[in-house]
């Protein structure tokens, strides 16, 4: 009877009540929940004087109670009701009838036929690209390493026994909708001293990683950890680890000798294979088949397009695709399936490298998982991007080549060793289309 009497007086002309629409959560509350819970966990890592056990608990504790709170309690927000219509004005006496006027209705740009695009990779190089697809599509999917051994997530690796968090801050923030500040927050680097200039047990860890390592912390695993990260800063999309196995990213090296003969080694650590200072001539992965992680498996399958890169090639790029199960729904997906090359060599790891050498050793280690490069023509051989590098080199036009190659400008005018994100975005879309038509 409420109801009908409420309809009833907005139809005779009464004011309507509010509307409110439909519950949402509290990303910002569960920030600072996050935040503080970080705080504590930073405490308890770095001892310090000043960082008494009860102060760490005290603010971890807070920090969960603000999470759980701000990710949970639904949060109605009034929407002001249109008012009615006016009447049109009354038509003179006498007047002609004249035609009604149609008023166009207004485009509305939708993302429901966007694209499902996996990109495969990790380092700096994904983020590149994935700030570029955000303008094409939301429906992104980042499969990111976990070999990562170095610097702050390293150091979270050993002593909390987590995924390296490192890669899945910069392409959660790569992706992320959050105001500027939010993501300059996400992706701080505690300075290497502390205020009296002693070294600091905080130095080179990022907020990010702390971040990401306390959400794992508090909804009990890494994933979801993952989940409620990127639901917290708006993330357009999806960042998932290709596994959840404890990896090491390993590598046969090969040294030259002072008599000019070989010499194999097996380097073992991510961070150690680039600093050997030899020819990477394998990769692999201790333990050699670590089980992937399911959601991916169901992304890849239902992709539109699949990339992998830019990034670091052997490190960063090359171990998601080590993972037996993810080569094999690569192989196995429908979806048209390009790899991104990198516009510049990099230092001990591809020195000298041209595009041809990127695909004979990706076919080495994956088979046919990716047999169409995009690579950039944009470039000056007597002219190096920038010191101890080079440009990664395009076969000569005589060369017979066992993959099918595209080509475009994506390199960064500022930062010439880097791909600009909105060109190599542009370019990966047309090739796609492209592949689609043929």
């Amino acid at each position: 009877m409420s109801n009908l009497s409420t309809r009833a007086s907005a139809a005779e002309g009464g004011e309507a009540p509010p509307r409110t629409q439909p519950a949402r959560l509290a990303p910002p509350l569960a920030f600072i929940g996050a935040s503080s819970a970080g705080f504590g966990l930073a405490l308890l890592l770095v001892r310090t004087s000043w960082g008494w056990p009860w102060l760490a608990v005290l603010a971890l504790g807070l920090g969960v109670a603000l999470m759980v709170y701000g990710l949970r309690r639904p949060l109605p927000t009034p929407l002001p009701t249109p008012a009615p219509p006016a009447d049109p004005p009354a038509e003179p006496e006498g007047a002609a009838s004249r035609p009604a006027t149609t008023l166009a209705a207004p485009t509305v740009i939708t993302t429901t036929n966007s694209p499902r695009i996996v990109a495969i990779g990790g380092g700096t190089g994904m983020p590149q690209l994935l700030r570029g697809l955000r303008a094409y599509t939301d429906h992104i999917t980042a499969i990111v390493t976990v070999a990562d051994d170095g610097g702050s997530s390293g150091r979270l690796r050993r002593q909390m026994g987590v995924l390296p968090p490192g890669d899945f801050r910069n392409n959660i923030a790569a992706l992320s909708q959050a105001e500027e500040l939010m993501t300059r927050l996400f992706q701080y680097r505690f300075a290497d001293s502390d205020v009296d200039g002693n070294s600091s047990e905080l130095a080179g860890h990022s907020f990010g990683n702390l971040f990401i390592t306390t959400m794992a912390a508090v909804t009990g695993s890494f994933e979801r950890g993952l989940a409620e990260s990127s639901r917290v800063l708006a993330v357009r999309g999806r960042v998932l680890p290709s596994t959840l196995e404890y990896v090491t990213l390993c590598a046969e090296v090969c040294f030259t000798r002072p008599d000019g003969s070989d010499e194999w080694r097996v380097v073992e650590g991510e961070s150690n294979i680039t600093e050997a200072g030899g020819r990477i001539m394998r990769v692999f992965l201790k333990p050699d088949a670590p089980p992937a992680y399911p959601e991916v498996i169901r992304a890849i399958l239902q992709a539109d397009l699949i990339v992998a890169g830019p990034g670091s090639f052997f490190t960063s790029v090359m171990p998601n695709l080590l993972v037996p199960a993810i080569r094999a729904a690569i192989c196995a997906a429908p979806a048209p399936r390009i790899y991104l090359c990198n516009v510049a060599t990099q230092r001990g790891e591809t020195d000298d490298y041209t595009v041809s050498d990127h695909m004979r050793q990706l076919r080495y280690h994956a088979g046919d998982a990716f047999t169409t490069v995009l690579a950039n023509h944009n470039y000056d051989p007597a002219r190096p991007p920038a010191s101890r590098t080079d440009w990664v080199l395009l076969p000569p036009a005589d060369e017979q080549i066992p993959y099918r190659l595209f080509t475009g400008d994506v390199v960064d005018e500022a930062q010439p060793w880097r791909h600009s994100s909105n060109k190599l975005a542009a370019r990966l879309i047309e090739v796609y289309a492209e592949l689609r038509a043929g």
